[in-house]
């Protein structure tokens, strides 16, 4: 199984939209770093959703729900389906992952504008250690 991250604005599409949908296909990603990242996802890997822009904060763990899909016409994008998991007990901010030396290498600070992005095993484990403090 695969760990990533995945943001999106809460006020476009929250946690909150998430659970009270059961299931969503996660779509208009139009970045060439993330549609791989969409590329590589698998059924049963899991994601943390962060919420973006003002609130910037981890809040739950979501699972890839099947296979991507084309997203668009001409198929050069794909979504894929996604279902939560659990809210975290607490968000993970991005000011506290910051400030946390062992995430220091983490994606979501390396390349911040990425809205895909892979996270390691060690990362993975530390924020949810982090949810839980």
């Amino acid at each position: 199984m695969a760990y990533w991250l995945m943001k999106s604005e809460p006020q476009v599409y929250s946690w909150a939209d998430l659970v009270r949908d059961g299931r969503t296909w996660w779509d208009g990603v139009r970045n060439n770093a993330a549609r791989l990242h969409l590329r590589a996802m698998a059924e049963g890997d899991e994601a943390l959703f962060y919420h973006s822009n003002d609130e910037r904060a981890v809040v739950g763990i979501m699972r890839i729900a099947g296979a991507q899909a084309p997203d668009g016409e001409d198929g050069a994008w794909v979504k894929v389906p996604v279902e939560p998991l659990r809210a975290l007990p607490r968000p993970v901010t991005l000011k506290a992952i910051k400030a946390e030396p062992a995430l220091a290498a983490m994606e979501l600070i390396r390349q911040s504008r990425l809205s895909v992005s892979p996270v390691r095993p060690e990362e993975w484990a530390r924020v949810l250690a982090m949810a839980e403090e």
